[in-house]
């Protein structure tokens, strides 16, 4: 199990935001922290401390996030991946700039189902051992399904072991943001990480919730030390309460064990 770093923008900006308040309606979004600083400045501290796999999230389109991005690609190439708005489009576009891998979501993810059709061509054009998989999920009775739409909109897509296998023949990791507890720093979604411990046979990433060391412990435990782990909003770099270099510190001391 490892630490991986993450960098969302919005509107150009560096920010933590409540996962599931992201919509259309503004007025309804909820910040926990916004940066001012730049992405590249981010990305040079993950660099530094020699963070791998982590991701940068495009929460909109904007030319000036687009432009935040890309500096940040540039200060540490293929040390980062990219996800928000990819598609067969411009995947290999943020590859060649510097992306080690490129997240897909909405674009495989649409009208409620997988498209596999347009999965393929990603395939076809990126290869998919630079492909991830956003599995972002909202639990609905007993089932966690995939959200898309800025996690608004439930799929009948369900993380089922039958489900999970089938998608690990068409990329090489997973991202999965637990959307209910993402950025509220309740501590995490342990069935969730239960769950995906159980089915994933491939480098997995989990996101939401999570506090302090303890509650990377418990991913650690509950994940039986196959689940990486990302933090955000609780980070002090980002606001929060827990200090980075005790994280790094952790981090260090899994890859030594």
């Amino acid at each position: 199990m490892k630490f991986r770093p993450c960098i969302d923008l919005h509107n150009g900006k560096v920010k933590q935001i409540v996962g599931s308040t992201l919509s259309s309606n503004s007025k309804e979004l909820v910040e926990n922290f916004v940066a001012d600083k730049p992405a590249s400045y981010f990305a040079k501290l993950y660099k530094k401390d020699s963070l791998t796999g982590g991701h940068i999230i495009l929460l909109d389109d904007s030319k000036e996030t687009k432009k935040q991005a890309i500096e940040a690609l540039k200060e540490y190439p293929k040390g980062m991946q990219i996800g928000g708005g990819v598609n067969n489009e411009n995947a290999k576009y943020w590859i060649d700039l510097g992306a080690s891998k490129v997240i897909l979501t909405s674009y495989i993810f649409s009208e409620g189902k997988i498209n596999f059709d347009d999965l393929e061509k990603v395939i076809q054009k990126g290869g998919k051992e630079n492909i991830v998989l956003d599995l972002s999920c909202r639990k609905k009775g007993e089932e966690y399904f995939v959200v898309t739409d800025k996690w608004q909109k439930f799929t009948s897509f369900s993380l089922t072991e039958c489900n999970i296998k089938l998608l690990e023949e068409k990329c090489s990791e997973f991202l999965v943001h637990a959307v209910d507890v993402e950025g509220k720093q309740s501590g995490i979604q342990e069935e969730l990480v239960k769950k995906l411990a159980n089915c994933v046979n491939i480098p997995c990433i989990y996101a939401g919730g999570i506090r302090n060391l303890s509650d990377l412990e418990l991913v650690k435990k509950t994940g039986k030390g196959k689940i990486d782990a990302t933090i955000g909003s609780a980070l002090n770099i980002f606001g929060g309460k827990l200090d980075y270099k005790e994280v790094i510190d952790w981090n260090k001391k899994q890859r030594v064990k």
